[in-house]
C-alpha cells in the first residue's frame, strides 16, 4: 500500500517464491532513518539522487555508482543530506532466504562484510536486474537465477574471510546482563541506573560500553527491541493499538513513528505484505 505522503513514498512486499525475501521500493525527500537494525542481509541501489548514512562510526554516502550490503543485526542511520531526492530499491535476506542462498551458491558459513559500500558496477546491475525481475513477479526461473548470482558473487567477490571482531569477555557478558534486562523488561520504562547497578557502571559508562558492543545506545536498541515484539504480535494478527501497547510502546502512534523511522514503511504496510 504506497503512502498518502507525497514528499515520501514507498512500496514494500514479500517474495512469495523465497521464504525470508522482501523488497523495498522508496522515494523519499524529507525521510530520515533513525538508527536501526535488520535481522537480515540489506542490499540497497540507489536509482536517483542520493542519501547520507552512518555506520560503524563513518559517515558515508549512498549514490547510484555504489552498492550498499548491512550484515544482520549491524546498527545504521541516514538522512537526505545534500541531496533533495533518494530514490531507491532494498532488498531483505532473512534467515530462511540466507539459508536458501548459501545453499545454492555452496557457502558453509554466511558471509560478513566489512565495508558497506562497494563501487561495483557490474553487482550493481545484477541487484538492479534482480529487483525489477522480483517486482515483476512473472517469471519464477529467471528471479532465482538472478538472486542465486548477484548474491553468488557479492559473497565471493567482497566477503571477509574473518568475522567481526569481538570484544572482551568480560565486556559481553556485561552487554547481555543489560540485553536480558531489557529483554525482561522492555514494557517498562527502564532506567540507565538500574540496568548498569548490577554490573558496576555508571550511565556514562553504560552508555560508552553498549555503543561499543551493540552500535545502538541503550534506548536504540531498547526501541528496536520493542519493534521486534510489536512485529511478533502483528503476526498474530492483533490490532496496531494491541501490538504497540504489549511491545511497551505509550500507544499506536509511538510505534508507527518508531517503524517508519527505522524501516522506511509503516506497520499498515507491512501488515498488508505479510497478509497478501
Amino acid at each position: 500500500m504506497p503512502r498518502t505522503d507525497p514528499r515520501n513514498r514507498s512500496r514494500y512486499w514479500r517474495d512469495p517464491q523465497v521464504p525470508g525475501l522482501s523488497c523495498l521500493v522508496a522515494d523519499f525527500t524529507t525521510h530520515e532513518y533513525a538508527p536501526h537494525v535488520h535481522e537480515a542481509f540489506v542490499v540497497a541501489v540507489t536509482e536517483v539522487g542520493g542519501s547520507e548514512f552512518k555506520s560503524r562510526g563513518r559517515t558515508q554516502e549512498a549514490t547510484e555508482t555504489v552498492l550498499l550490503v548491512f550484515n544482520p543485526d549491524e546498527p545504521h542511520s541516514g538522512r537526505m543530506a545534500r541531496s533533495s531526492r533518494w530514490c531507491y530499491r532494498g532488498l531483505y535476506l532473512a534467515g530462511p532466504a540466507i539459508d536458501a542462498v548459501k545453499t545454492a551458491v555452496g557457502l558453509g558459513e554466511t558471509p560478513y562484510f566489512t565495508d558497506n559500500v562497494f563501487r561495483d558496477r557490474d553487482l550493481i546491475d545484477a541487484f538492479l536486474a534482480l529487483h525489477r525481475a522480483l517486482d515483476d513477479g512473472r517469471d519464477a526461473l529467471e528471479q532465482s537465477e538472478l538472486l542465486v548470482a548477484s548474491f553468488g558473487q557479492l559473497a565471493c567477490r567482497h566477503a571477509a574471510s574473518q568475522g567481526r571482531v569481538e570484544l572482551p569477555a568480560s565486556d559481553r557478558r556485561k552487554i547481555r546482563a543489560v540485553q536480558d534486562i531489557m529483554q525482561d523488561r522492555y514494557h517498562e520504562e527502564l532506567r540507565l541506573e538500574d540496568m548498569g547497578e548490577g554490573i558496576g557502571l555508571n550511565p556514562f559508562q553504560l552508555i560508552g560500553l553498549f555503543k561499543r558492543g551493540t552500535g545502538l545506545t541503550p534506548h536504540a536498541y531498547l526501541t528496536q527491541l520493542r519493534l521486534k515484539v510489536a512485529i511478533a504480535a502483528m503476526k498474530t494478527g492483533v490490532s496496531l493499538a494491541e501490538a504497540a501497547v504489549s511491545a511497551g510502546f505509550y500507544d499506536q502512534a509511538a510505534l508507527s513513528k518508531h517503524f517508519k523511522r527505522s524501516y522506511g514503511i509503516t506497520p499498515l504496510q507491512w501488515v498488508t505484505a505479510v497478509r497478501n
